[in-house]
């Protein structure tokens, strides 16, 4: 039999915890996220519906018109591009521009050549293939305004038996790093937030516009750029600010501002406040673990102060679908309510210890005191062992957190849970594990850049059980993530420790010996959308393949409790607005 490993002292403990948390304060390396805080679940079910129909027909084809050269590829003194306009025939709900020359034809591509001239006052002139349009552009001028970004792609085209040329290939993909190095430099981010919009990080693109429309507040066009990429995100309130600065802009044109103003009023119908509004979520997977029933280490386990084997089998999988429906209702001007009811069904390959339905319902509030968001949430759920008896559970609480500077917030939050067993005769020891639990947490969020963030978190569990006996117990809990938000995919990587000092000896096990434990738990998670890599099935980007791995390594002053378990999954979920 394994020595007993003395019990920690709680108060020691509490002590180095608290040591660490101060120190993880003060050296900016402590965050976690808002223990509560309803709202980031629920922003989750808002999936953006990337189109717009005003956009689509009208702002798309202005800015890609010939005569609007500033807002084309990028074009120098001494390079000669070409420019491919695909057009299509005209929807009744597009708009005409009384003033606009029509260039436009039905089922027809046309090719428009820019050619550089040799005339004397610095000026250069584009014609197209059939001399119908001719304009003249000064370069001065030209090179002051926006350069939208040529397409990384290489193609080459025929005019007339002439193979051209259409430049891309030679451009690599743009680094975040290099926008550090640069973040003044416009045309390096003009290229960076195309790249970005292109993969259908919308995110980084309206960030990138946004710090160039600061630092140039006089151009326009980055402003034109900056709303067609809000309408896509569908940002309508953004975008609705936007459109207030562009009207302001003395360089608008009469074209833009009609376009500007059928966009204002397609958005101000779309953002017309909703009673209430309805999600929907859908996700399925499958785990595959490798230490299912947690066998010890040297497959041995005591029983009634004897020491036998641990036969139970290691390997299983299993497979779980899972739907939630919610409906919100903002009231205020910063409050919230949020009700979710969510079904899930679990079926396990081998044994049948995760074979059950399981049904949920929480309400939340999400609201603000001064600079404090708070959470107040009630949790109910219940759950249907194939093979066991029945639990319930009930849990309500609080989270909060509130933030200092740009790069940093603090959470906390408290709950309290009630769980009971409905003992029967499947199991007549369920009544003995009714318990009730009171948890506190406390965190710090440190955002390093747009890119990165961290955090670290501190709780403390307490569960008094009707039965002491192996049932009741303290957890001490100490977390680290580390976050990565890609353009290409979302990356977690956390690891933590829970220490676990039971406070009566389990006689069914060892009556010598009061349990205690830690428990080294590393993850690491990746999340992302199905449609960067096939978009054809996902072309909104709104289902999510998630994939994950957990190591859990415990060791324990009883035999039993000495233990590594591996586990992988894959999942998907979606998410719907049922009402946009």
């Amino acid at each position: 039999m394994k020595k007993g490993i003395k019990k920690p002292q709680t108060l020691g403990l509490s002590v180095v915890l608290f040591f660490i948390f101060l120190l993880g304060l003060f050296s900016e390396t402590v965050r976690t996220l808002p223990a509560g805080a309803f709202s980031e679940k629920t922003d989750f079910y808002d999936i953006t519906n990337l189109s717009s129909k005003v956009f689509d027909d009208q702002l798309i084809n202005n800015l890609a018109i010939v005569k609007k050269v500033s807002k084309n590829e990028f074009l120098n003194k001494k390079e000669v591009f070409s420019q491919k306009i695909q057009t299509f025939p005209t929807p009744k709900d597009v708009i005409k521009n009384k003033n606009q020359k029509k260039i436009i034809k039905e089922d027809k591509v046309k090719i428009v050549k820019l050619i550089e001239s040799k005339t004397n006052d610095n000026k250069v002139q584009t014609i197209n293939q059939d001399s119908s349009i001719e304009e003249a552009v000064n370069v001065e001028k030209l090179e002051e305004n926006i350069k939208i970004a040529a397409d990384t792609s290489t193609s080459t085209i025929k005019i007339d038996g002439e193979e051209i040329l259409i430049p891309g290939s030679s451009e690599k993909n743009i680094t975040y790093m290099q926008i550090l190095q640069k973040p003044n430099d416009l045309d390096l981010n003009l290229k960076y937030a195309q790249q970005q919009g292109k993969i259908g990080n919308y995110k980084q693109t309206i960030s990138t516009l946004e710090r160039l429309n600061m630092i140039y507040p006089n151009n326009v066009e980055i402003k034109l750029y900056l709303l067609s990429v809000l309408v896509q995100a569908d940002a309508p309130n953004k975008a609705l600010s936007i459109i207030e600065e562009i009207r302001t802009s003395e360089d608008l044109t009469p074209e833009d501002l009609e376009t500007v103003n059928e966009i204002e009023s397609e958005l101000k119908e779309r953002v017309k406040p909703k009673l209430w509004n309805f999600y929907a979520d859908i996700s399925l997977g499958g785990i595959h673990n490798q230490n299912v029933n947690s066998v010890s280490k040297t497959r041995l386990q005591s029983s009634s102060d004897s020491l036998i084997g641990f036969n139970t089998a290691k390997y299983d999988r299993t497979y779980s679908g899972s739907l939630a429906l919610t409906a919100t209702r903002s009231f205020g001007e910063a409050s919230s309510f949020m009700i979710s009811a969510n079904v899930t069904d679990s079926e396990q390959e081998e044994e049948r210890d995760d074979d059950f339905e399981s049904y949920g319902l929480t309400f939340a509030l999400d609201t603000s005191l001064g600079n404090q968001s708070l959470s107040p949430y009630l949790m109910i759920s219940k759950t249907d062992y194939q093979d066991d008896a029945d639990s319930f559970s009930l849990m309500h609480g609080i989270g909060g957190y509130f933030s200092v500077g740009d790069r940093n917030s603090f959470s906390y939050g408290y709950s309290f849970s009630d769980s009971k067993g409905n003992q029967n005769s499947t199991d007549s020891t369920a009544d003995d594990t009714n318990s009730i639990g009171h948890g506190i947490t406390l965190g710090h969020d440190y955002m390093i850049n747009e890119i990165i963030s961290m955090s670290t978190g501190l709780g403390y569990n307490d569960t008094d059980a009707k039965v002491d006996a192996g049932n009741d117990y303290e957890t001490y809990d100490l977390s680290f993530r580390l976050n990565f938000a890609y353009p290409w995919a979302y990356i977690s990587i956390g690891d933590a420790l829970s220490f676990n000092d039971y406070k009566k000896a389990d006689t069914s096990i060892n009556s010598n010996v009061l349990r205690s434990d830690v428990t080294n738990t590393f993850d690491i998670m990746l999340t992302k959308s199905v449609g960067d890599i096939f978009p054809k099935i996902d072309p909104n980007r709104s289902l999510f393949i998630n994939v994950s791995y957990e190591k859990i390594i415990s060791e324990a002053n009883i035999i039993n409790y000495d233990y590594i378990a591996d586990s992988y999954s894959l999942s998907f979920s979606k998410g719907f607005h049922l009402n946009k």
